[in-house]
């Protein structure tokens, strides 16, 4: 059965996707190979606007299609009434995304890798404790609708996580990060020896005493920053009224040197394609631009739901930003959110510092009101800058504040960037008066 074609005669619109994905993952607990395994999923997910409402189904039984229209047409007898419109045909832009080096690593290449990743960290910290898993993949997404779009991409994603824990006495050292591209880099342990060099910082000690001072945040600890600025640009978030920016778009809320874009064109980047989840052609959005903002992160349903609220002004698109899973309808998700690079190199940041903190890891990300804005995180790892100079590490210490606040005044941002937690490439971001509690 065509369900597209069955689909057509019943409802208004139609939309059927069908994925398949696998993956391979090795994983390394305290230095030791834990796991193997290998998933693979398939399935079909179908989306039908019928009497103006939205239904949604899926199976990974793909014989079953006339369950699966029953399901989808019963599915939409009690959705939500949207205006949506699912896209004509689009081009879009080629964006390189599979990497036949990537799909070809086999399990004992990737235990390699692994035990190569921990001997690097174990060479400058040898009573290191390293956790690492890699995962890499092959998807493919096909979608059709009634309008004519009919799309396919195939993506090699490729991530490596990892957590390093040193533990001495009373004394818990605890760093984590997960790196992520589409493409085969032959460096792939460059990040292991950045790592080794802050592990080695490590090893020496400072205190710092409590109180509203200058603080660096590095990329891996910028996140503390980026998330409720995601979470606030999130075209969901517009259209509930919870984001602290809505109404605001061509107001300055944040210093001049705040530039923010999301650009899933991006050749070998973990968030890339040529389109969204939802056949949308994907292209670069700019968000914040020296301060201003400009934009949010909309899928099809969220775009048709704000522009019919008049959250925001009538005529809202989708940024091509729509993100789903086999069995969960599309939502709004960033694909590569990027903080724009300063102008001053990092070392001269550092050296301009008299006293002051540089925030590398931040515990309990995500917890507490971040769609507010406000933060208080303990951090996991964090250095004492002294008279331009990184001296130690600290312990016991954690900060707090508000982004929507601290943003608007930033002393530097870094020539430098890097890119963490697969999706976000950062600078290091200098502000100049934020809330520092040591344990005393």
């Amino acid at each position: 059965m065509d369900i597209l074609k069955q689909l057509s005669t019943e409802a208004e619109q139609v939309e059927v996707v069908n994925v398949q994905s696998e993956s391979t993952t090795v994983g390394f607990e305290a230095n030791r190979l834990k796991k193997s395994q290998v998933e693979e999923t398939r399935g079909v997910a179908v989306r039908v606007v019928k009497n103006g409402r939205l239904g949604f189904a899926a199976s990974s039984d793909e014989a079953a299609a006339e369950k699966l229209v029953s399901n989808a047409l019963e599915s939409a007898a009690y959705g939500d009434e949207i205006p949506i419109a699912f896209p004509a045909p689009q081009s879009a832009p080629k964006v390189t995304t599979f990497d036949q080096a990537i799909t070809e690593l086999s399990v004992p290449r990737m235990v390699e890798i692994g035990q190569e990743i921990i001997d690097v960290i174990c060479l400058v910290e040898p009573d290191a404790l390293v956790n690492v898993e890699l995962e890499r993949g092959v998807q493919h997404l096909s979608l059709r609708n009634q309008a004519g779009s009919n799309v396919s991409f195939r993506r090699s994603p490729l991530s490596i996580s990892f957590e390093v824990n040193r533990i001495k006495g009373d004394d818990v050292l605890f760093m984590f990060d997960t790196l992520g591209t589409t493409v085969w880099e032959d460096d792939y342990l460059a990040f292991a020896r950045r790592l080794g060099e802050k592990l080695e910082l490590a090893k020496r000690s400072a205190t710092i005493q409590s109180g509203r001072m200058p603080v660096l945040f590095a990329p891996t600890g910028a996140l503390v920053l980026g998330l409720p600025l995601m979470l606030g640009l999130n075209g969901k978030n517009v259209y509930t009224r919870i984001s602290p920016m809505v109404g605001k778009i061509g107001e300055k809320l944040f210093d001049d040197k705040i530039t923010i874009v999301d650009d899933p064109t991006l050749d070998g980047k973990f968030g890339s394609a040529s389109y969204d989840h939802e056949g949308v052609a994907h292209r670069r959005n700019v968000l914040v631009e020296q301060g201003v903002l400009k934009g949010f992160l909309y899928d099809l349903k969220t775009a048709a739901q704000t522009s019919a609220s008049s959250v925001e002004s009538s005529g809202v698109e989708s940024t091509g930003n729509g993100s789903r899973s086999l069995f969960s309808p599309p939502a709004p998700s960033p694909t590569n959110l990027m903080f724009g690079a300063g102008e001053t190199p990092l070392a001269e940041i550092i050296a301009g510092i008299d006293e002051g903190l540089l925030v590398e890891n931040a515990l309990g990300l995500g917890q507490g009101n971040v769609i507010s804005g406000a933060f208080s995180n303990s951090l996991s790892l964090a250095f004492k800058i002294e008279k331009g100079e990184i001296v130690g590490r600290v312990k016991d210490v954690s900060i707090a504040g508000n982004v929507y606040d601290l943003l608007q005044d930033v002393a530097a941002v870094s020539r430098e960037t890097e890119w963490v937690y697969r999706i976000f490439s950062l600078p290091y971001i200098l502000l100049p008066d934020v809330n520092v509690v040591a344990k005393e």
